[in-house]
């Protein structure tokens, strides 16, 4: 097989990693929600809290891609009940978000002492990575992607494979920059408006969800009624 042939499916795995997941995971939407979960953190601790985050979306969408749908097929589950269930996930998250009181900066330096970096491990995954940084439709993304990749040459698929990680890897940067500069970003904003924003942002991740779980539903109606 030529060498363009394998340069082509590198860079058309590249792009269309790139392409399909970032969008979806949207970073800099995730950054209002991820300072609000971690009100009272230091600076340190977001940073390294950060810098999981984008680990573990580097982990969670690669093995999604690699082995999420044999593992679906295996229990025999379908995307749309993913779509249910993650989607009533960030639902319940927003709705905890939307409801949650006000700290202000006052409350916040009483509350660093408290935030302790166990806290931090035990928050790095759920609910900091899936599913606010790495939703159910992020993962069905990477599923789908990982499905689209596949080719009956071996050889082919490994290189195609071999594209996708680097998109991976440049999301996962996207992802750790976005969260470790939050509160640069929305310092220009003030404590007033900071607050307004985040309660914007939690109100937007509870139609998302309802978004997501309604995707879900409508899919599995379709499957019950294929006529329709």
């Amino acid at each position: 097989m030529p060498i363009e042939t394998y340069l082509l499916g590198f860079g058309k795995a590249f792009l269309l990693a790139l392409a399909t997941l970032l969008p979806i995971l949207n970073p800099t939407a995730t950054a209002p929600v991820f300072l609000t979960l971690t009100s009272g953190a230091s600076t340190g601790t977001r940073a390294a809290l950060a810098a999981k985050i984008g680990r573990n979306v580097f982990l969670l969408l690669g093995f999604a891609m690699l082995v999420g749908s044999p593992v679906l097929n295996f229990f025999g589950i379908s995307l749309p009940v993913v779509r249910l269930a993650g989607g009533l996930l960030v639902a319940t998250t927003a709705w905890r978000l939307l409801n949650s009181p006000d700290a202000g900066m006052q409350r916040a330096a009483e509350l660093a002492e408290g935030y302790t970096p166990e806290m931090a491990r035990k928050q790095a995954f759920y609910p900091l990575t899936f599913p606010i940084a790495c939703g159910p439709g992020s993962i069905a993304a990477a599923i789908t992607v990982g499905a689209s990749l596949h080719d009956p040459r071996v050889s082919l698929r490994l290189v195609q494979l071999a594209g996708a990680v680097p998109a991976l890897a440049l999301i996962a940067v996207a992802v750790y920059v976005c969260l470790r500069f939050a509160l640069q970003l929305l310092r220009p904003l003030g404590e007033s408006g900071t607050a307004v924003f985040m309660r914007l942002t939690a109100f937007l991740l509870l139609c998302l969800g309802v978004q997501i779980m309604w995707d879900g539903l409508y899919e599995l109606f379709n499957q019950l009624t294929p006529w329709s």
